[in-house]
């Protein structure tokens, strides 16, 4: 069990690595840059804010390294419960990974896109704009196929946090509800755009993922009730 737990302790850190990092790079850093579609302003905020932009890639980069040893780390810990239900969640959780990076390079395009003036002298500022729109929307976009991954992975963690009898089972229902969560959002931005998906469709996503992060590492793993004292 001593194992068990050190297991889970580290899973544990390795999730809660992905969540800070995951809402500084995907959420704090965007909300600074972002200008609604000013393809001028936000350009400026990038060259302004470079040092920010460039610790967002970092801290991406950080979490998505984290996030890749994760689920061999849950992996480890879930896989007596159901070795098949565990395959499945290590293989939805990588998936994302490589599509991640790619992303990270568009946003590495941008940057030697505004660094010096090699391209300032091939390109007019119209063009020089547009092609970092165009590299930040790749990027956007490749982040926004990422989340079906992020949601699909859940339905299996979710199911083995249920079923393993040292894990609360109402964190894996939030979980497995999570998978759905980022699936509307995903699907709901896709087939309605210009629409915006309520925020309380992420709330179980973020209860279950949050809550299972400080479990493992405040708590580990309890004692199932059926093993002996």
């Amino acid at each position: 069990m001593d194992t068990n737990k050190k297991t889970a302790r580290l899973a544990g850190l390795l999730y809660l690595v992905t969540v800070i990092t995951g809402i500084f790079s995907l959420i704090y850093v965007p909300s600074r840059i972002s200008a609604h579609g000013d393809a001028t302003l936000v350009v400026a905020n990038i060259v302004t804010l470079e040092p920010l932009f460039r610790l967002g890639i970092a801290a991406g980069a950080l979490g998505y390294v984290a996030f890749l040893i994760l689920p061999l780390a849950l992996y480890k810990l879930l896989s007596p419960v159901d070795k098949n239900a565990a395959v499945l969640m290590v293989a939805l959780a990588v998936a994302c990974v490589p599509i991640y990076f790619v992303a990270i390079a568009n946003q590495l395009d941008v940057l030697s896109l505004i660094d010096g003036d090699k391209y300032q002298k091939l390109f007019t500022s119209d063009q020089l704009r547009a092609r970092v729109m165009l590299s930040m929307d790749a990027y956007d976009n490749r982040v926004f196929i990422s989340e079906i991954f992020w949601g699909l992975w859940l339905l299996p963690f979710g199911y083995l946090v249920f079923k393993s009898g040292f894990l609360p089972k109402l964190l894996g229902v939030l979980l497995m509800l999570g998978c759905f969560s980022y699936l509307i959002d995903y699907f709901g931005r896709m087939l309605f755009p210009g629409h915006t998906v309520p925020s309380l469709v992420m709330l179980p996503a973020s209860l279950g993922e949050i809550g299972i992060c400080l479990w493992l590492v405040i708590l580990g793993i309890r004692k199932p009730k059926h093993a002996a004292d």
